[in-house]
């Protein structure tokens, strides 16, 4: 059951507006058949609260790249921390609940699955130029329509960018900010085994095809895997993405020394072993050369680029967040 409100009011409106007026629309992606594409979303939604036992609550917000989702999951306890997600390119925030990983965090934290427009998820195709802080301004308008406390942050791969520029456009509202499998402290591999595996699925979109993408570039079996039930989820929802989204969005870069630099919130590393995307010993690196505050790097063996679907960097922020309060 999938539960609906909506935060459009004249005071958001206005909070909104401190953004909005600088704002442009870089691109703008689309579903072939909006109607149809989005009852698929909705009904792969009702799926994954099955299988987890859980309902997400249906969130609506009003910023300047249109209307923006955040599936939220809080409990009756008031004043709990916050914990904001940003996804990866190509992917929803729920990919984080896939192996219900977050079942570990929600009890102390108030969890908010945001669904960054120009995805193939139920928020607007709009996206502004990745090069600029407009992503970071966007964010900000999602975080002060749901909370009006400083949160925590997490972003896995694209998802990371956000983090990062959220933190620098209004600091006043990050706390500590985990990045997973950053896709912006270096540049996409060029290896002939990356490109194989990414390029494979989006030429031919099959379930054959984007199972040997899943199984090559982003989970690591046996070790870092989804149950079977899961993975077709994963598998189900990358062909829908592949086949029925016209995908007009930038695609993450190489963030520059000086934009790390202005980072000030502390940052918490995660990365995986076997990331074929971006390897883990170059974003490191970048890290420790240009993040003024990073706190801490963990490195998960065994792991692939889909780090946010592994219980263990779920632990990892979980233990990290118990520690600093």
């Amino acid at each position: 059951m999938l539960v609906y409100t909506n935060k459009n009011n004249r005071a958001i409106a206005q909070l909104c507006s401190l953004h909005r007026n600088d704002m442009k629309v870089y691109s703008t992606s689309y579903f072939k058949d909006p109607l149809t594409d989005h009852q698929f979303i909705k009904q792969w939604v009702i799926k994954l609260e099955q299988l987890n036992n859980r309902k997400y609550k249906y969130n609506e917000c009003a910023t300047s790249l249109g209307k923006t989702i955040v599936w939220s999951i809080k409990s009756e306890i008031i004043d709990k921390p916050a914990l904001f997600i940003f996804p990866g390119f190509r992917t929803s925030s729920l990919f984080w609940d896939l192996d219900d990983n977050l079942q570990i965090i929600i009890n102390n934290y108030d969890i908010y699955l945001v669904e960054t427009n120009g995805q193939p998820t139920l928020s607007d195709g709009n996206t502004p130029d990745i090069k600029t802080q407009d992503y970071g301004n966007w964010a900000a308008e999602v975080i002060v329509q749901l909370t009006n406390k400083k949160v925590n942050i997490a972003g896995a791969s694209f998802g990371a960018l956000v983090c990062l520029k959220l933190s620098v456009t209004a600091p006043h509202l990050v706390g500590n900010m985990f990045l997973l499998n950053p896709g912006c402290l270096q540049s996409f591999s060029l290896s002939l085994k990356n490109l194989y595996y990414n390029l494979l699925p989006i030429i031919k979109p099959s379930e054959k095809n984007v199972r040997s993408f899943l199984a090559n570039a982003v989970l690591y079996p046996p070790v870092h895997n989804l149950t079977a039930e899961r993975l077709q989820l994963l598998i189900d929802y990358e062909v829908f993405a592949l086949k029925r989204y016209v995908d007009k969005s930038q695609k993450p870069y190489a963030m520059s020394r000086q934009e790390l630099e202005d980072v000030k919130a502390p940052v918490y590393l995660i990365v995986g072993e076997k990331d074929l995307l971006f390897p883990y010993k170059a974003s490191v690196k970048a890290a420790q050369n240009a993040l003024k505050n990073l706190k801490s790097v963990n490195v998960l063996q065994n792991t692939g680029h889909g780090i946010e679907t592994y219980k263990e960097s779920m632990n990892i922020i979980y233990k990290t967040l118990n520690q600093l309060t």
